[in-house]
């Protein structure tokens, strides 16, 4: 690691300044806040030791640089003859007018001792440059250094990050399944369709895969159907309910249609004829809603007796799913009707509030006897205690 220094002007021997103050800009106070030594930190010798201690709290801090930087600068000063003092000012974490304040604030207690014609001003950014207009109203600045830090092999770094990264991707099966496997797969495929002539096809497959593999990933689908499918009790217990539930489910739609979709399929009539017809939806809706309400029951019920199996302590989210889903089942029933017969639709009040009222009480209830269970055992722990 090295560092530039913008070299002093050259017309600064002939300057009429001949007593500089070399100060070292730390506006958010990195050397307080980590190495305790407070600001202003006067003297060759004090800010050698300030920059080496915080140089080893803090390796990767800049503010370190900074004052070795001054350090240095301080010394040319010395060699050209100048009757030159290096100084540390800091401000605080927050910044601001604060710190600006403070760093004023200091300067002038150091001039009181220390009297300077000029200052030069050593900072490692525009963030500490930017009291500049503060510290001239101290003291004439006649010139303004940045350290800019030069790490070197930063590109042969990289490069060997880059590299670690293809060798995860192209060696751990983590990765290699998705980044390769599915890219892979997608080559394979097209290659054959280019080869059969069924370019137009085969694309509308790619994309298929492709859009699949994307939802796979995106909603961790695979590592959901990894935990159920662990073999552990809890494991195989979900795996069932979840697909009888979702077997349920489906076979709710063949029920919707026996009830009013059988001469519906019969006379082939249209789509947007069968939506508009509210007596068909809603006879629709109430023959599929009982098995579809079974199914996710059977589904949340299988995640409950799951998680108890797993030894999960709380269950308050488990259990209130299938109290809002029964609290639910009466207000959808009553909205068929009111589809099918059109009745008014304030007859959905009632089971509403019926359904919000065992939800708020269920929900009371839970809430109540799993904060008990929490705060038993700090309870007992306090007995112990006395």
């Amino acid at each position: 690691m090295s560092q530039e220094i913008k070299g002093l002007p050259k017309g600064i021997r002939s300057s009429a300044a001949r007593r500089l103050l070399v100060v070292c800009v730390d506006r958010d106070d990195d050397v307080g806040q980590k190495t305790g030594i407070q600001a202003p930190v006067v003297g060759r010798d004090a800010c050698i030791e300030a920059a080496q201690r915080l140089a080893l709290e803090d390796p990767e801090d800049a503010d370190s640089n900074s004052m070795f930087a001054a350090i240095k600068i301080y010394e040319d000063l010395v060699s050209r003859g100048y009757g030159a003092e290096v100084v540390v000012v800091a401000g605080v974490p927050d910044r601001g007018v604060q710190a600006d304040e403070r760093i004023a604030s200091q300067i002038r207690s150091v001039l009181e001792g220390r009297p300077a014609d000029g200052a030069v001003i050593v900072s490692d950014g525009e963030d500490d440059e930017s009291v500049i207009p503060v510290i001239q109203n101290v003291v004439p600045v006649v010139s303004v250094q940045r350290v800019v830090m030069n790490v070197s092999r930063s590109v042969e770094y990289s490069y060997a990050v880059l590299g670690k990264y293809l060798k995860m991707v192209a060696y751990d099966s983590k990765y290699s399944k998705f980044f390769l496997g599915v890219p892979g797969m997608l080559l394979l495929i097209g290659g054959i369709g280019t080869v059969m002539g069924y370019t137009t096809e085969i694309f509308a497959v790619l994309v298929s895969i492709l859009g699949a593999a994307f939802l796979v990933r995106a909603f961790d689908v695979d590592r959901a159907w990894s935990n159920w499918t662990k073999p552990t009790p809890s494991g195989f217990v979900r795996m069932f309910t979840t697909v009888a539930g979702i077997i349920l489910m489906l076979s709710s739609v063949p029920a919707g249609l026996s009830v009013a979709g059988l001469d519906i399929i019969e006379q082939n009539a249209e789509l947007i004829s069968i939506v508009s017809n509210r007596a068909l939806v809603g006879q629709f809706v109430s023959g599929m809603l009982p098995i579809l309400w079974v199914g996710l029951g059977t589904v949340f019920a299988g995640i409950l007796l799951s998680n108890w199996l797993a030894g999960v302590r709380h269950h308050m989210a488990d259990v209130l799913r299938l109290v809002v889903l029964g609290a639910l089942y009466p207000t959808v029933s009553q909205f068929a009707d009111v589809v099918i017969g059109g009745g008014s639709p304030f007859t959905l009040i009632p089971p509403l509030l019926a359904g919000l009222a065992a939800t708020t009480v269920a929900a009371a209830l839970l809430f109540r006897k799993f904060r008990g269970k929490r705060a038993a055992p700090a309870g007992g722990e306090a007995a112990q205690v006395k």
